[in-house]
């Protein structure tokens, strides 16, 4: 059989942020006692290294990944200005179009049981592993509906959904890998420790990445855990792959990570 074709370079996601004016004081409490226990050596901690705790401003709930590669601009002349656009950013810019468009409110009211109320409510609660034990590098908590209605996974899809349909030129904005959507908020990615001698293994997109020893352990500890709760959806987001450190803009000084928002829609 010929090998499987690598899947296409991501280079944006859509997301549900999960950092709000509610949900900072939260989750910079709930992540920061995590971080101070798992650091720790055995018995009280499992020696994660701290690289690996995600930062409070990454957190969001992905629904999508796009491929927007940046092809080299073709020479007219000697000289750019003359050329067309790249198609992929042609693409990057119709995702923006149909995210503009979105009305989540509508959409919201057209999922959500009787007696919720006007926007998504989002629980994070536990751990849970993204690959078998033996070989995982990322934990997540799972959002949940408070009440478990199952609308806030309905919301998702639908919004999702939107960036499958098939364009005027017969593709799809969106990257499809056959598998159904998987809700997340990433606690643990091992990917962005470095240096370490462990086990590794390489992941989905080719990256090595440390194995969470002890996973089943740390799942187990924090099973009950909320990391935040019944915290309102605000937006949905089209975010730049990478996070980069961002300055308070008080004197520059480096305040945590986030992801570059190059598109978004409020309820």
């Amino acid at each position: 059989m010929p090998p499987r074709p690598k899947p296409p370079p991501p280079t944006h996601f859509l997301c549900i942020p999960l950092v709000t004016p509610t949900s900072r004081p939260q989750l910079a409490a709930s992540l920061s006692a995590f971080k101070e226990e798992v650091t720790l050596p055995p018995p009280q901690g499992f020696s994660l290294p701290e690289t690996a705790i995600r930062p409070l401003g990454t957190l969001h709930l992905t629904l999508g990944i796009f491929s927007f590669p940046p092809p080299p601009s073709p020479l007219v002349n000697g000289d750019r200005s003359g050329a067309s656009i790249p198609p992929s950013e042609g693409r990057l810019e119709k995702a923006k179009s149909i995210l503009a468009g979105l009305n989540l409110r509508e959409m919201w009211s057209s999922v959500k049981k009787e007696g919720e109320p006007d926007q998504p409510r989002v629980t994070l609660r536990g751990l849970a592993s993204m690959h078998p034990l033996p070989k995982t590098a990322v934990l997540y908590a799972p959002p949940t509906d408070e009440n478990f209605t199952g609308s806030l996974r309905r919301f998702c899809d639908s919004v999702r959904e939107r960036f499958l349909q098939v364009g005027e030129e017969g593709e799809k904005l969106m990257v499809e890998d056959g598998r159904p959507l998987l809700l997340h908020a990433t606690i643990v990615n091992t990917v962005y420790v470095k240096g370490r001698d462990k086990q590794r293994h390489r992941g989905r997109y080719g990256k090595e990445r440390m194995v969470v020893e002890k996973a089943g352990d740390i799942i187990e500890r924090y099973e009950d855990q909320i990391w935040m709760r019944d915290v309102r959806v605000e937006r949905v987001t089209i975010c730049k792959m990478g996070a980069k450190k961002v300055s308070d803009g008080e004197g520059g000084e480096t305040r945590e990570e986030e992801y570059e928002v190059v598109g978004e829609v409020g309820f």
